[in-house]
């Protein structure tokens, strides 16, 4: 058999796999080591895997992972989240879908401290829907808004996906980091938008909450200070120039750490499950990765991104013609699959075309994580609906996906956005120092 019919029943023996629930991690390094067996030598095989987990497992770039998630898990230890939400809560709660509204805007905060769209969902989602319910939201939209908030998690920065995007692709971690931040806040405006405009037309989804007076607001302001200030530093410093994103990783991390500490909110016990929270995440990452790089070189092997390359450009399609082309395969493949394991998939053979087609590579970083967030509220797989499901068990699954749907649509206006103007993504890393 020709390499390219080999790589293509790897491809296909790979989806059966991931069909019959085999764990992501487990079936690509299965198919990337028979295929690099198969079409290098058994040594070779060996070599490389011995060689990956090495180079992966000590590279210092990888510290920002473990470091953000620590950070993440802190907060939510000590509380940091909550004051978060009774932030946004006391300056927009009062308005019609207030509370929504401040969902979104707590979710949009934690996910600048956590990285992780999961623990946006998860963490929020406690702490919101049941104020909501207390209000009489209707819960498709307050489902639906911690279900789609917390996707900001993967586009805000610190970002896991823009973490693992970036060792894929050799780009820098730090102008992906900056590119993702005016995306974020555009997003996280769409959904507050489309939040408006549901309550605008159906007032009962989101009656108003409580008025707080301006003392009130002041405090709730000051107890959400400690993370503010995290944010501000880390963002801010990789941006100036001043830390790199593991030292911003560094910083962030033993911040909150010291805030938990003088406030006398983290105990050992709290901060001994954070950091064993983190490793178990961490260690889920790096196996990811080291499946990843297995199927990589499979892949090149194969000289399957080479044939889609040239059949792409045999199409005689406009470049915006062909992203759009894979941006919709993104999509399709967000109804069955995780998105990280979309994302190490997908990489080895859409990069080379990419790179083929002179496309930025920070933008396009963009636009596939936030096709990534996509999935996390697609059906049938939508890692985020069931993560609220978790939390709301009183409400049927179908309600929660029908509450998606306004901001999935948002989302992909947003998508159209950023496609017809780059410079929304490119803006920041393109005046960044140093």
């Amino acid at each position: 058999m020709s390499p390219e019919t080999i790589g293509l029943l790897g491809m296909a023996i790979l989806f059966v796999l991931l069909g019959l629930r085999v764990p992501v991690a487990f079936a690509m390094f299965g198919v990337g080591f028979v295929g690099n067996w198969i079409l290098n030598s058994p040594q070779a095989a060996m070599s490389q895997l011995a060689s990956d987990a090495f180079s992966l497992s000590s590279s210092a770039e990888l510290v920002v992972v473990p470091l953000f998630i620590l950070m993440g898990n802190v907060a939510t230890e000590t509380g940091m989240s909550r004051k978060l939400y009774d932030a946004a809560y006391a300056t927009i709660g009062s308005i019609r879908g207030g509370l929504a509204s401040a969902t979104v805007v707590a979710c949009g905060g934690f996910a600048a401290l956590s990285g992780s769209s999961v623990a946006s969902a998860l963490t929020i989602g406690r702490v919101s829907l049941s104020e909501m319910d207390r209000f009489k939201y209707d819960n498709r939209l307050s489902t639906g808004v911690v279900a789609a908030g917390g996707t900001l998690g993967i586009l805000i920065p610190p970002s896991t996906g823009f973490v693992i995007y970036a060792l894929l692709t050799q780009e820098s971690i730090g102008r992906l980091f900056l590119a993702g931040v005016l995306p974020g806040l555009l997003l996280l405006s769409m959904f507050i938008a489309t939040i408006m405009l549901l309550t605008w037309f159906k007032p009962a989804y989101g009656p108003a909450g409580p008025k707080t007076s301006g003392g009130e607001k002041l405090r709730a302001m000051g107890g959400a200070a400690p993370i503010l200030v995290v944010i501000l530093l880390t963002i801010g410093g990789i941006y100036g120039g001043f830390f790199s994103p593991v030292e911003a990783a560094a910083v962030g991390a033993g911040l909150v750490i010291l805030f938990g500490a003088v406030s006398r909110k983290l105990s050992f016990a709290k901060l001994w499950k954070a950091a064993k929270d983190s490793v178990v995440t961490t260690a889920t990452v790096m196996l990811i990765l080291i499946a990843a790089y297995m199927i990589k070189t499979f892949l090149a092997l194969s000289h399957i991104p080479q044939m889609l390359g040239t059949y792409l450009e045999g199409l005689a399609i406009p470049v915006l013609g062909v992203l759009a082309i894979m941006l919709a395969m993104y999509l399709i493949l967000g109804l069955f699959l995780e998105g990280f394991a979309m994302m190490v998939l997908s990489m080895p053979i859409f990069f080379p075309v990419v790179q083929q087609l002179g496309i930025d590579p920070i933008w396009f970083g963009v636009l596939v994580v936030l096709t990534l967030e996509m999935g996390l509220i697609s059906p049938p797989v939508g890692l985020n609906v069931f993560i609220v499901k978790s939390v709301a068990p009183k409400v049927p699954l179908a309600r929660i996906f029908w509450g998606v749907v306004p901001f999935w649509i948002a989302m992909l206006i947003t998508l159209i956005i950023i496609v017809l103007f780059p410079q929304i993504a490119l803006f920041l890393p393109n005046t960044m120092i140093g």
